[in-house]
């Protein structure tokens, strides 16, 4: 859809890449932007490699993008996030002042000589607090850092979300109307799609095909400003009855309404 904010996302730890863990980052922040209206338009995973990290972070620094890195934040070894962004935006670590006062105010002399490397931040960062354990997360260059814990990370990009991306918001949530078409292959609908395309640039047109029994199964949708939606809705159940796809609207398999709800 044409005039939406990029976001994009950088899931970063070994845990991730060797299936030690499964990710839960990407469908969060994918549920979390839905709420506001916004997508996420690409995803990054990373290992703890610093060379490989910081070439991430370079290239994502050079992207119109708002960015969300989940993981490597801590005092260990491996936590290499800070020390990365920091190089990739040719910024010293600096240790954050209100950072060092949250450690010292919870761990008291045990925030040194280690928990206190997590204050030495990119310079010119902020903090994302924590809800959880009060260790905050940082923001630096519109790039969104916070710990790999879902629990932690989840309501710090909300956070985030209310209060670094607001004027991002569109108006209205985007609408989706889908439907199914039976036994009739994707490849047959592409001239069909590059129409709808070409008449309705400002809305998203999705192709999903699958298989129900032996035949082929497809899940046409569009999605963008509701009103828009409904016009183009409309002339495509129109178009696969008058080209022969359907022999009639009804027999086509209308699909709930699907459109995000604000909290």
């Amino acid at each position: 859809m044409a005039g939406t904010v990029e976001i994009g996302a950088v899931i970063i730890g070994d845990e991730i890449l060797s299936g030690k863990r499964e990710d839960r980052h990407q469908a969060a922040l994918t549920r979390s932007l839905a709420e506001h209206g916004l997508e996420l338009g690409w995803l990054r995973i990373v290992g703890d490699n610093a060379d490989l990290l910081t070439a991430t972070f370079r290239e994502t620094l050079r992207r119109d993008a708002w960015v969300f890195s989940f993981g490597g934040i801590g005092a260990t070894p491996d936590d290499r996030t800070r020390a990365c962004l920091a190089r990739a935006l040719g910024r010293p670590l600096t240790r954050h002042p209100e950072f060092v006062a949250l450690l010292e105010a919870r761990f008291g002399a045990e925030a040194y000589p280690n928990r206190v490397r997590m204050a030495e931040l990119p310079e010119g960062s902020t903090l994302i607090p924590n809800p959880v354990n009060g260790i905050p997360g940082f923001a630096c260059a519109r790039h969104f850092c916070v710990p790999g814990f879902p629990a932690m990370a989840e309501p710090m990009v909300r956070w985030v979300l209310e209060q670094h991306l607001a004027a991002t918001f569109p108006a209205e949530l985007p609408a989706e109307r889908s439907l199914r078409l039976f036994g009739v292959p994707e490849s047959r609908l592409v001239p069909l799609l590059e129409a709808m395309e070409g008449r309705y640039p400002d809305l998203r047109i999705s192709s999903l095909p699958g298989f129900q029994g032996d035949g082929p199964r497809i899940e046409l949708g569009v999605r963008g400003e509701a009103a828009r939606v409904e016009v183009a809705f409309e002339d495509l159940k129109r178009v696969l009855v008058a080209e022969g796809f359907a022999s009639r609207e009804r027999d086509l398999e209308l699909l709930p309404e699907r459109q995000p709800r604000p909290d």
